[in-house]
């Protein structure tokens, strides 16, 4: 199946956010349209998923730094050294009861974000 929900966040500065989520959690540039320095759509990938971002408005929705996103990776150890080295602040590595090895790590403007190995989708198959 194809990914069928698309978390979308609003960003202060969507052009340092997308180059954050870039070097700290290793998402690629899928396609960025910008207008006279607003980011007017992003999307963005990692591995097999992908997020839609772009600049807050005056009276926008939803509100920059308000968003939550868990993201499952196979290695959460390396993926957080990678956050760390990129200057995120990051939470320690942790088990949680249900099985995960999860962190998890603000972007430049508050948006949290959850990284481990508890897969929701392969868990209830």
């Amino acid at each position: 199946m194809s990914q069928t929900i698309f978390p979308t966040l609003r960003y202060r500065d969507a052009p340092a956010a997308i180059d954050f989520l870039e070097r700290a959690f290793g998402f690629e540039r899928v396609v960025v349209y910008e207008d006279g320095g607003l980011v007017e759509h992003a999307e963005l990938r990692l591995g097999d998923s992908m997020i839609m971002l772009g600049s807050a408005r005056e009276g926008g929705d939803p509100v920059p730094g308000a968003g939550s996103v868990y993201v499952v990776v196979s290695d959460p150890d390396a993926h957080r050294e990678r956050a760390l080295a990129a200057g995120a602040d990051a939470s320690e590595l942790s088990e949680q009861d249900y099985g995960s090895r999860d962190y998890s790590a603000l972007d430049p403007e508050g948006n949290r974000w959850s990284f481990g190995t508890y897969d929701p989708g392969a868990a209830h198959d």
